[in-house]
């Protein structure tokens, strides 16, 4: 009988071995996958033309369309103290600018004094309508809070500037990232110099290319 005692404790290391060795393998395994996955895996870093946003219609639109252009984003509002002010000048700051090198794009906003209460199809119509906008109109969406828009808050995390309310500016550059921002009271004169600047760079850099 003596020899069935000795041989049970041992039986019961060597499994014990075993579930230990299999357990360190997986663990072994998981920690290679985890530095292969580091290394040639890495996560893209994001810029402002890698996020995705709907047009007025609810369709999916990839800013990276943008790309390569000097782009002014604003919350816009229908019905709003600066509305009338803005969308003249936003309009006649893509009419000298654009559209080959520079681009207006408006995201419409409810969150500043419920301001634009429409659907995203009427204010696209409104701003085509009174002040012949050709810059695109994006579908409504939220700039502040747990559902803000990722795009916008991109803008927002980049620039470190929350907007307080409506037609706040943020100039990105043809890389997708923020380089300036302008209130809404700020006049349209001080953004120029800017947006000249950067597209000189554009066009310069395009030349060096040829």
């Amino acid at each position: 009988m003596e020899p069935l005692a000795t041989s049970y404790p041992l039986k019961y290391s060597v499994h014990k071995a075993r579930i230990f060795a299999v357990f360190l393998s997986m663990v072994l395994c998981t920690t290679i996958l985890c530095l292969l996955q580091l290394r040639f895996f890495k996560p893209k870093i994001k810029d402002f033309y890698s996020f995705e946003v709907k047009d007025s219609r609810g369709r999916i639109i990839s800013l990276e369309k943008y790309r390569g252009k000097a782009t002014l984003v604003v919350n816009v509002a229908s019905y709003c103290q600066y509305t009338d002010k803005n969308y003249i000048a936003l309009q006649e700051l893509h009419r000298e600018f654009g559209p080959s090198h520079f681009t207006v794009l408006a995201f419409p906003c409810n969150q500043f004094g419920e301001s634009e209460p429409s659907s995203s199809q009427e204010i696209e119509s409104f701003a085509k309508g009174n002040y012949g906008v050709t810059f695109p109109v994006f579908h409504k969406i939220k700039i502040l809070g747990s559902e803000a828009d990722p795009a916008f808050k991109f803008l927002i995390d980049s620039s470190k500037k929350e907007p307080r309310w409506n037609f706040w500016k943020y100039l990105v550059n043809p890389e997708g990232k923020v380089v300036k921002f302008w209130r809404p009271e700020e006049p349209i004169e001080s953004i120029k110099p800017e947006v000249t600047s950067l597209i000189r760079q554009i066009i310069m850099k395009k030349r060096e290319d040829l």
